[in-house]
């Protein structure tokens, strides 16, 4: 099953083997996930659902999920166990650990909170004559804003299997609001303004609704705080105009096999870009809201 899994990708050096690893890690990550019960309690979110459901083009490293309703006292460690069992069942031995709550990382993150649980899994290099282990890190948003739409996306490998995804205006929200509110010290995540660009050209549309909601959980909107389309675009092209984009490149390069669609990279291209953002009428929504 691990060879049929890693076939599809073909790598031709050690990064990408690597690379290729990673991803089918996640499957089975989710695939463990799915036979607990997880996707009962929590979706599917962030670029790595992007990637693997909607055809993002970039690689993505970590799992990030958000509960369907708060649980602050929420843990990830009952399902240990199952995933654990699913990477056996591909020949696969790997090690799950919860990492100690960080404050200081949740006031980083737009996506992280104090509650938030972390854990990371790893495996032993030796199978594939790799280097180092590879490791996944897990999110939970414990207290998200409810609001958001989710669907259900299909996996077929290691087998066929339903995964509860957010639906697409609402993962773009959520990227928006990282785009404009993370705290990520004196750098930039260019991975943002990828994923911004690629929602823009796709012709996907943003909810309006859960953006201000989170936002105004975070702290960066009042409640009564007017928003429409415009106003997003002017809170868009403001942070436009203080974003180094050469960092944004450097950042974002290592996820990309192919970086030349970063040449035109400049604040006049987003800017332009930012006139056509898509804001998406909730009338039209037919998907589970949670």
């Amino acid at each position: 099953m691990l060879e049929t899994m890693l076939a599809k990708y073909a790598p031709a050096d050690h990064a990408e083997r690597e690379r290729a690893l990673r991803e089918v890690m996640q499957e089975v990550a989710l695939a463990g996930l799915y036979r607990r019960g997880f996707f009962e309690k929590a979706a599917f979110y962030g670029g790595t659902a992007l990637r693997i459901f909607y055809g993002l083009d970039r690689f993505s490293e970590d799992l990030d999920f958000s509960l369907l309703q708060s649980d602050p006292g929420f843990s990830l460690e009952p399902y240990f166990e199952a995933i654990i069992r699913e990477f056996e069942a591909v020949g696969l031995s790997v090690e799950i650990a919860a990492k100690p709550r960080s404050t200081q990382s949740a006031i980083e993150s737009a996506f992280l909170k104090s509650q938030n649980p972390i854990y990371h899994l790893a495996i032993g290099g030796e199978p594939l004559r790799l280097e180092r282990p590879v490791k996944i890190k897990f999110e939970i948003d414990t207290d998200p804003p409810l609001g958001f739409q989710t669907e259900e996306k299909l996996l077929l490998m290691p087998f066929s299997f339903y995964i509860k995804c957010f639906a697409l205006p609402d993962l773009f929200a959520g990227k928006l609001h990282a785009l404009l509110f993370r705290q990520w010290k004196n750098r930039v995540k260019g991975r943002d303004w990828f994923d911004y660009e690629w929602y823009v050209r796709h012709g996907h549309a943003v909810s309006l609704a859960h953006f201000k909601a989170r936002a105004v959980q975070s702290g960066h909107l009042g409640s009564d705080t007017p928003l429409d389309g415009s106003a997003l675009k002017a809170m868009i092209k403001k942070r436009i105009a203080s974003v180094d984009l050469e960092a944004a490149k450097a950042d974002v390069r290592r996820f990309l096999q192919d970086d030349r669609a970063l040449a035109i990279w400049g604040a006049d291209y987003f800017s332009q870009l930012t006139d056509r953002l898509l804001v998406a009428n909730p009338q039209e929504k037919d998907s589970i809201k949670c």
